[in-house]
């Protein structure tokens, strides 16, 4: 039997709570790295050579002057000794003697650059090892005041907000369309979706791979992608559940609207993503302002409008519902507004990798809520017309999206 003390012991034990005794662990895990730092990490020594490595994060050019943001890419701390631009010695200041670990920093180079040429920029680190960034057709970077983020702004909404909501106005033609064929719109609305997660995807990882490797590389796309599709799933879970319970009272209102919510939060978070590659493309003179842009992305993402009001076809238009459809039009359209903002004056391909994930995994979410939509009355998921629907909306995007170029 157990002895009276042991009673008392677990007793005890039942009265703490239960998270300071998860705590436990961890807190001995602390303590033993402590030490472990400590002592200087006893029995373990460098062996060869530190191999320095850095990410340069962005450029910022001002008259006579180009700004590097790097950021320690490796192991080992890095230190900067000189500086060649296109095979000359340039004078230099550094924000930070020695950049550690993840660490970041700044290079300014004192360096008379004329625009519209290109340069081969070269940061010499203590051990000789050249970090190489090139930059291509030189010139001054905007300043950030009101004017310029009215600009973004402007873009953003040329971009974004207006061609979305045009893509709206075929609400009452999808309305008057036969039922099967109203099947069709929602296999096209797949494919449409479908594309942009595919394009998002492909964007991210060529950020990825001009970032940070040690912060993640491609795989801040996947795992953006895996966070986003995961939080749609939940907010997804959540508005079936209310809708359930209010489908009564709005006549069936609730489901529709929750879909298009979903397509309008996914294309949202492509369009942040969209954005940020505008606003840094501007930052960096490449990208070419004029009416061939605001036509390409105005034909491209008006069928995202498309995509937002098919699964509201069924549902009786009032006052309430117009409301609704405006706000899903902002809520779809207007993240290009802020991805601008953030590209052209806080780029970070990190960062860039990462939103375009998040874009990716809600569109795939979205997808798997609108595929039951699609079935036939076999329960066929991939039917002749679902399939024409599908490689309808891919060729509609890959068409109008060769009108893009940024």
């Amino acid at each position: 039997m157990e002895s009276a003390s042991a009673t008392a012991e677990r007793r005890r034990m039942r009265r703490r709570p239960a998270w300071l005794v998860g705590a436990v662990p961890l807190l001995v895990l602390a303590a033993a790295i402590a030490a472990f730092l400590a002592l200087g990490a006893p029995g373990l020594d460098r062996i060869g050579v530190p191999q320095e490595k850095l990410a340069v994060e962005r450029a910022v050019l001002r008259p006579g002057e180009i700004e590097l943001r790097v950021r320690n890419d490796g192991a080992d701390p890095v230190r900067i000794r000189q500086v060649v631009v296109n095979d000359a010695f340039a004078a230099f200041d550094q924000s930070a003697k020695r950049i550690g670990r993840l660490g970041g920093g700044t290079v300014t180079v004192q360096y008379p650059w004329i625009e519209g040429q290109d340069y081969d920029v070269s940061l010499v680190t203590e051990t000789g090892v050249t970090i190489d960034h090139q930059i291509e057709s030189a010139t001054e970077t905007p300043a950030a005041d009101l004017g310029f983020y009215g600009l973004m702004a402007l873009i953003g909404l040329y971009v974004g907000v207006i061609p979305v909501a045009i893509g709206m106005l075929w609400l009452p033609w999808i309305r008057r369309v036969d039922a099967r064929w109203l099947q069709f719109l929602l296999a096209l609305t797949v494919g449409l979706l479908g594309f942009l997660g595919i394009d998002a995807l492909i964007e991210g990882v060529d950020f990825a791979s001009g970032g940070a490797q040690a912060l993640g590389g491609p795989l801040l796309v996947f795992l953006g992608a895996v966070i986003a599709y995961l939080a749609l799933a939940g907010v997804g879970s959540h508005l079936d559940a209310r809708g359930k319970r209010l489908s009564k009272a709005r006549g069936g209102a609730a489901p529709a609207f929750q879909l298009a919510f979903l397509v309008a939060l996914g294309i949202g978070l492509h369009n942040l993503g969209e954005g940020l590659a505008i606003g840094s493309a501007y930052a960096i003179g490449s990208l070419a302002l004029g009416a061939t842009l605001v036509v390409g992305f105005a034909l491209h993402n008006t069928t995202e409008g498309l995509a937002i009001v098919a699964p509201v076809a069924d549902h009786h238009t009032r006052h309430a519902a117009i409301a609704r459809l405006v706000g899903l039009g902002f809520l779809a359209g207007a993240p290009a507004i802020v991805g601008a903002w953030i590209g052209a004056s806080a780029f970070n391909a990190s960062l860039a990798a990462f939103l375009f994930g998040l874009g990716a995994g809600a569109i795939a979410q979205v997808v798997v809520q609108i595929a039951p939509s699609i079935r036939d009355r076999d329960g066929r998921l991939l039917h002749p017309l679902a399939v024409g629907g599908l490689l309808s909306g891919f060729v509609v995007m890959y068409a109008t999206g060769l009108l893009v170029s940024v």
